[in-house]
Order: C-alpha cells, then structure tokens, then sequence
C-alpha cells in the first residue's frame, strides 16, 4: 500500500481538484483506495487539505465502483415515440425536471394497477429492516421488476434514457397521497455510517438516483421540495423529477410537501450502483 507522512504538493492539488469537480469525501476516499493508499492515513491526508475534522471521516465508507447513471443534458431527448423535454436542470445536486415521461393513459393505468394494493408506506431503519415512519404518511406498494408489460415497458424507458440497465433500479413504488399527507425532509441514498449499511446494500449497492413520477397533478400542493437550493418541483402529470446523489449529496435533500387539495399519486424509482436483482 501507498502511504504519506505529510501531504506532497501534487496530492494536495489532486484532492483539490477532485473536491472542486464536485465528488464528495466518500469518492475521494474511494478513488485514493483505487490508486493503492492506506485507508486511515487517506482520512488523515483528505482532513488536512479539506480542513475537516479527522473523528468526522473515520465512520465514512469510500463509495465502491459501480455504474452511473447519465444524466440527461440536452433541452429535449427523443425517446420511441414522445420528445422528454427537460425544463429544469441543476448541476449541485445533479437534477433534472423532465415533462413529457408519461403519457395520461399511462399514468392512469399506474394509478388503477396499484390502488387495490395500497398499503401505509413504510421507510428502512438504521438495521435495514421496514418500519412505519411518522415523517412518511402516504400509502404506497411495489411491483416487481418486468411484473407486467406496461411496468417493463416503462422501466427500459428509464434504462435508456439514463443508459442504465434495468436490473439495477428497485421495483417501482407507487405511492398515494391525501390533503395534509407529506414526506418529510430525507435523503435516499443510505447513511453508511449506520449500522445496518452492509446488510441493506449487499443486494445492488448504494442508491445512486431517483426518479420520482408525477401520475396525476393535485389540485393544490404536493410538490417536491429541495430546501438545500430553495427549488420546489410542481407535480403534474406525466412528469418527473430525477436527482443523483452518488457520492452521498447533502444536497439531495427532498421532501414530499404536503397536498392541500385534492390527492396526489407518484411512482418512484431507485437506481443502485449495482443489479439488484435477487
């Protein structure tokens, strides 16, 4: 293994650089391993030049390699048979508004396969298990991947347009809705700090996006807030909201905000760094 006692010039400039290009400590970390060096004395080095505190790195996991997803850059993509204009796009975090993802028919069909299967929407501990969250009070399920042809159909769309394979996303949630139900502030990609990392990410890995899916247009509120850089996405129909979080982006911070009037439905999915197919 590589190891340094104080950091050279050309280290410095590197971690700099890196840091600066918008990678956070948990890819720095991973990158620094790649390349040979000793995972403590990394900590050391990143905790000087970025001037953090070294106890607030021991607990960070380097990010392993995996694949990324591609995020759409121009102002429309042509996908099959529709142009998926992108209205909003933000670089720190990565996000991207996208209209025109879902036709009507399509969100209706989501809305009718899922109702019968509603159940109280339910988040990950600390120890990877499933838990009712009083910060989460909509009603949700979830299909599994490729579970009819309309779900496959739609989740090689999502495979395309972020050039990731299929396996690698989470079998969609559907989630409902009522006035006054919300999700609170939270990030999706998980903590590893907490206890139960390893367990939840043995199975595909890391979450490295989300792609939340607006199937109807509440008649008053029910967007997704950003409160990291003051952005609410409006939620209508047939459009859609994606943001990457790979290196563990505070910024990704999000909240399903509360509807007002009416109901809201929306569909979710996760990408891994990984397949994660069982």
């Amino acid at each position: 293994m590589k190891s340094f006692h104080k950091v050279r010039p050309e280290l410095r400039e590197w971690i700099l650089a890196t840091a600066r290009a918008g990678h956070g400590v948990p890819e720095v970390l991973r990158l620094l391993k790649e390349a040979g060096y000793d995972a403590a004395q990394s900590r050391r080095a990143v905790s000087e030049v970025l001037d953090l505190p070294l106890s607030s790195l021991n607990a960070v996991t380097p990010r392993p390699s995996g694949r990324r997803p591609a995020h759409p850059q121009a102002p429309a993509v042509a996908l099959d048979d529709r142009a998926i204009r992108v209205s909003i796009s933000v670089d720190s975090p990565t996000l991207r508004v996208l209209e025109g993802l879902l036709t009507p028919s399509e969100c209706d069909d989501l809305i009718e396969a899922a109702r019968p299967r509603l159940n109280r929407a339910m988040t990950v501990d600390k120890d990877g298990r499933q838990q009712v969250d009083a910060a989460r009070t909509s009603q949700g399920m979830f299909f599994a991947l490729g579970e009819t042809p309309m779900i496959a159909a739609l989740e090689e769309r999502l495979a395309r347009l972020l050039d990731m394979p299929v396996e690698f996303g989470e079998g969609l949630q559907v989630l409902h809705y009522l006035p006054g139900q919300e999700y609170e502030p939270h990030h999706d990609w998980f903590d590893p700090s907490q206890p139960g990392y390893s367990a939840i990410t043995a199975r595909g890995g890391q979450r490295v996006a989300s792609v939340v899916m607006y199937l109807n247009t509440p008649e008053e509120g029910g967007g997704t807030g950003f409160p990291a850089i003051g952005l609410t996405v409006t939620a209508m129909r047939g459009s859609a909201v994606y943001f990457a979080y790979e290196t563990g982006e505070q910024a990704s911070l999000h909240a399903g905000l509360p509807v007002v009037r009416g109901e809201k439905w929306i569909a979710t999915k996760w990408l891994r760094e990984r397949s994660f197919k069982g």
